[in-house]
């Protein structure tokens, strides 16, 4: 949609935007000015002629998505978001990254009205992208154009596409075909060490072409309002490919000292550097955060120009015949009504390897939790992540088991475009071992508080014979490490079902660490115990306060329970307690959380994994603080010490000290 705007005050509108980016990047002595400077007109052409979006209601679900990938360059967001009307006020702006504000240093989800993804480690905004347009694709096919049809736009940077999760997610991208999924790279030829000839002479156009995407390199046009919009519509007529448009930038610009330098990358703050752009900008110099009535008009009225359209498919999805009550599910993210009572009973005794169990368990909530999509990262079978459905392809959007490739870091960081975007709550797959590649997708996750499952199996050195490189000891520990994330580790396949209720009705990201081998389902465990983290499995005797307590998680449960056993019948009353989730455990009162693990009764941990943070809530550990070995899984086990005997030789010498 070409402006309607008098061309010398959309000049005015750009250089408002710039003035911003300057003034905050200023009062701030921190920040990032040159992107937002030379991207202002692409920003301005986004929001004021090609986004469809409403100011108004901002979190309208049917608005197109807009990514800042390189978020070091948010002042380019939050001037649009101010002047579109989004609720960020003028001192809001004045108090970039100050404590407490609205503005922090890099875009952060559900904290500024407006911000559709916590962007920073680069390479991540692109992903997540990626996984809105698939998640808008998928929603569509389900549920029909009237109720789903935006597009995803999102700018990338030099730093986005020399990262690797960038290959990933672009190759992924291509192969969907997800032709309404718009890129803008930012071709500035700067980075902090210098010119990108430093260290990037890829020829990015070949490389995007060949992974199938539609590529339009527009040459020296950052500054032309006019051949950006004809090239983002060249880009939405394409619905077979993703879409690359090139943009050669000039970063910093139009500052007379700093403009293609590495400084324009950080905080420009020379208060002659700073005159003198802003009297070439035709901004008064003495008047920080400058913005004319006009100008704001303009941008407010740009704001609510989606409004219509929000309204009309509010009329639309009234008079909707389909099934409301899944298409709301999907938006909440949460199941039907009664989903739970879907949820497999195991019968005790029998022997199930965890990830088998979490295979029953997610296809037994496909038909009750209708947003769930599930996949993983070329080992759909060996983790239990396979639904009974479709794959998710161009030719079958509706699909509900997405094949992600050997792509771990992509599809992190897709899965959490997807639940972000809202409709669909994304179950991703991997070996545990490999949780080390996904790590900065998974930490964004929690910060964002994204509903992504996580599913990790071959979770110890009963992996077995793969060896110490696919044997995970120290991952458990360090995935506990990250805030805001609930990790389940269960004991058999009747935690498997009491993890996922807890997962599904919470709403953030949860993980689910699973076993390689078949594990007892053990009399004691309970599914609606779970949710709080830890509970007692099995009372030795009637006594109110136990002798000894083994608190394991896990594949070692069933060991603690032998071992009790042995150590009642020499005279010794054995509480078990299982933790699966540490942090839900930690979330509870301090009096159950003493009722289950007394402090001053000796305590054995049993896990198969590094000791590490298990002094908080042991005396004792049975643990694996070495690599693995290349055996058998039970002889791995064996060898490493995680045994009912070596749990009840630990617990011997506990209490004789």
């Amino acid at each position: 949609m070409s402006s309607t705007v008098e061309p010398d005050l959309e000049l005015r509108q750009v250089n408002v935007v710039r003035g911003l980016a300057l003034d905050a990047v200023k009062a701030a002595n921190s920040g990032h000015t040159g992107t937002a400077m030379a991207l202002a007109p692409l920003a301005h052409v986004l929001w004021t002629r090609v986004m469809n979006f409403d100011s108004g209601d901002p979190t309208w679900p049917d608005r197109d998505r807009f990514v800042l990938s390189p978020g070091h360059a948010s002042m380019l967001l939050y001037s649009m978001l101010h002047l579109t009307g989004h609720g960020l006020g003028l001192d809001d702006i004045k108090d970039f990254r100050q404590l407490g504000s609205q503005t922090p240093g890099h875009p952060e989800v559900g904290h500024t009205a407006g911000v559709e993804v916590t962007t920073g480690p680069l390479g991540q905004g692109l992903a997540n992208a990626v996984g809105m347009a698939l998640a808008e694709r998928h929603l569509r096919a389900r549920f029909g154009a009237g109720l789903v049809d935006h597009r995803t736009f999102a700018i990338v940077s030099d730093g986005d596409l020399m990262e690797g999760i960038s290959h990933e997610a672009a190759s992924f991208a291509g192969n969907q075909q997800l032709g309404r999924l718009v890129c803008i790279y930012d071709d500035n030829h700067i980075t902090i060490d210098g010119p990108t000839e430093v260290t990037l002479t890829d020829d990015a156009a070949a490389r995007f072409r060949a992974y199938g995407w539609h590529v339009d390199d527009i040459g020296e046009a950052a500054n032309d309002l006019d051949a950006i919009e004809a090239a983002i519509d060249r880009a939405l007529e394409v619905e077979d490919a993703p879409s690359l448009v090139i943009v050669r930038s000039r970063i910093g610009y139009p500052l007379p000292d700093s403009t293609d330098t590495s400084a324009a990358h950080g905080a420009i703050t020379g208060d002659d550097e700073i005159a003198a752009v802003k009297q070439i900008m035709g901004l008064p110099v003495d008047d920080p955060f400058h913005v004319p009535d006009e100008v704001l008009t303009a941008y407010r009225n740009s704001g609510r120009r989606g409004q219509g359209a929000r309204e009309e498919w509010e009329r639309r999805l009234a008079d909707w015949g389909g099934n409301r009550e899944r298409f709301n599910s999907c938006l909440s993210g949460t199941g039907l009504a009664d989903w739970a009572d879907n949820l497999p009973t195991f019968e005790t005794g029998t022997a199930v390897a965890t990830r088998k169990a979490n295979s029953e368990v997610i296809n037994a909530l496909a038909d009750v939790v209708p947003g769930l999509v599930s996949g993983s990262a070329d080992l759909t079978g060996n983790t239990g992540t396979g639904l009974d459905s479709s794959l998710m392809s161009a030719d079958h959007p509706d699909g509900r088991l997405v094949a992600y490739g050997v792509r771990e870091h992509a599809m992190g960081a897709i899965a959490n475009g997807m639940a972000l975007h809202g409709g669909v709550v994304p179950a991703v797959g991997t070996f545990l071992v490999f949780a080390d590649y996904m790590r900065g997708a998974v930490r964004l996750s929690a910060l964002s508080n994204a509903k992504v499952i996580y599913v990790w199996s071959h979770d110890s050195v009963g992996v077995g014979e793969d060896g110490p490189t696919h044997q995970p000891v120290e991952q458990v520990a360090s995935l506990r490490a990250i805030p805001n994330l609930d990790v389940f580790r269960p004991a058999d396949a009747t935690e498997v079902a009491g993890a996922w209720h807890a997962a599904i009705a919470g709403d953030g990201p949860a993980a689910m660490i699973l076993t390689r081998q078949n594990v007892p389902v053990l009399a004691g465990t309970s599914a609606d115990a779970v949710a709080r983290g830890a509970y007692t499995v099995l009372e030795a005797s009637q006594a109110d306060e136990p002798a000894l307590v083994l608190v394991s998680t896990g594949s070692e449960v069933h060991l603690c329970v032998e071992a009790a056993e042995r150590l009642a019948a020499g005279g010794v009353d054995t509480r078990v307690v299982s933790m699966p989730c540490w942090e839900r455990f930690a979330d509870q009162d301090a009096g159950y959380r003493n009722s289950v693990l007394p402090g001053d009764v000796p305590t054995v941990s049993a896990e198969a994994g590094t000791s590490f943070g298990w002094a908080a809530h042991a005396h004792a550990h049975v643990a694996i603080d070495r690599f693995g070995l290349s055996a058998p899984g039970d002889l791995a086990m064996a060898e490493c010490g995680i045994t009912a005997d070596n749990i009840v030789e630990m617990a011997l010498s506990l209490l004789d000290r």
